[in-house]
């Protein structure tokens, strides 16, 4: 049980890497029609005229805070999902099967938002541009919610009979307790993006992002708190309370250093507080990685669910030998565009001046 165990681990690893790293870039979107609006963020001195009031500048401002990562933030869910498609293809089969339309949705989100964000900057019309940022909103918006939904009904278990297949329904997945995860992920990616610019960003857009993170981090913290403790109460045990206590303390280490302005601070303690509630959300499940609700003797688990051994062992092997260039990759991207972006470091638009001229 060694390598399936190994596996398991690896898969909650990556998904929370996934949720920390994307978790910021779906808040930026979200966080685009509010933060990118033309005001001034109570500075006075600010007049309407000024290049800080204008929304296509402001939006392109956060947009670039995102724009050399978010496209490696989203090579972590692929990697999770192709460790989970070949080190447990049985879990694979039936999560995929049971969470067909909000993966579908998911994917569609994610799809449109890629499109939105490159294509974006190539029309320099004002009616494109819209179209764009309203493919960006609901790229991130249905992701951030349906994942927390999605992880929610995995904990709670699913109806699966012998031959581990779902005999539910869509509507089998909407339970109070789904929809709380689901409202979690949600105000935990809108403050983390909120966070997130308010350390990679300078000037008036800096202060608007931080005076947005104050507003949600209170019930970020609330609603968060509120689904750990259902979690660990309902599906955990004596050991799941130390990440539980982690996510805890490093969301009330958020929630003050927002209020202090300590940006760093929080996006740091935020961080940690996402990647140990996934962490928590993995350990309330193990060593099931699919409960039945229909009857535990039907319940996915490591061991009726994992490939071979050696098809782990290759797995392995390459994992061990790839992982650590691609983290370092990933970090190195992280240091060389780690500094603030202003509105005045912002060029004209050079993108064509209708889409009739790009055919």
């Amino acid at each position: 049980m060694a390598l399936e165990n190994f596996w398991f681990i690896v898969v909650a690893f990556l998904f929370v890497g996934y949720f920390v790293l994307e978790g910021f870039d779906f808040g930026v979107g979200m966080l685009m029609p509010f933060l990118g609006a033309s005001h001034t963020g109570g500075d006075e001195s600010v007049s309407p005229q000024d290049d800080a009031a204008d929304p296509d500048k402001r939006r392109r401002v956060l947009l670039n805070t995102i724009g050399p990562v978010w496209d490696g933030n989203e090579v972590w869910l692929i990697t999770a999902g192709g460790a989970l498609f070949a080190a447990f293809g049985g879990w694979y089969a039936t999560m995929f099967s049971a969470f067909y339309l909000p993966l579908y949705l998911i994917l569609v989100g994610l799809i449109v938002r890629v499109v939105a964000i490159e294509w974006r900057s190539k029309i320099n019309t004002v009616r494109w541009r819209t179209w764009c940022d309203v493919g960006i909103g609901l790229g991130s918006w249905i992701p951030a919610i349906l994942w927390g939904v999605a992880f929610a009904n995995v904990v709670r278990g699913l109806p699966i009979d012998a031959q581990h297949q779902y005999t539910g329904g869509f509507f089998n997945l909407l339970t109070p307790y789904a929809l709380l995860g689901g409202a979690t992920t949600l105000l935990a990616f809108l403050t983390h993006g909120a966070v997130f610019l308010g350390l990679k960003t300078a000037g008036v857009i800096q202060q608007d992002a931080m005076r947005y993170a104050k507003v949600l981090a209170i019930p970020t913290l609330v609603v968060a708190a509120a689904f750990l403790l259902w979690t660990q109460f309902a599906y955990g045990n004596a050991w799941t309370w130390i990440p539980v206590v982690i996510a805890a303390v490093a969301a009330v280490v958020m929630v003050v250093a927002t209020q202090m302005q300590r940006e760093g601070l929080a996006f740091v303690a935020n961080c940690i507080a996402i990647a140990a509630t996934v962490s928590t959300l993995f350990a309330v499940l193990f060593p099931n990685v699919l409960p039945s609700s229909t009857d535990s003797a039907y319940n996915l688990t490591i061991a009726n669910t994992s490939s071979s051994s050696y098809t782990l062992t290759v797995m392995t092997i390459a994992a061990v030998i790839m992982t650590p260039v691609v983290i370092a990759y990933q970090a190195w991207t992280y240091w060389v565009f780690r500094k603030r972006i202003s509105i005045e470091q912002i060029p004209m638009p050079a993108g064509l001046s209708s889409l009739k001229a790009w055919q």
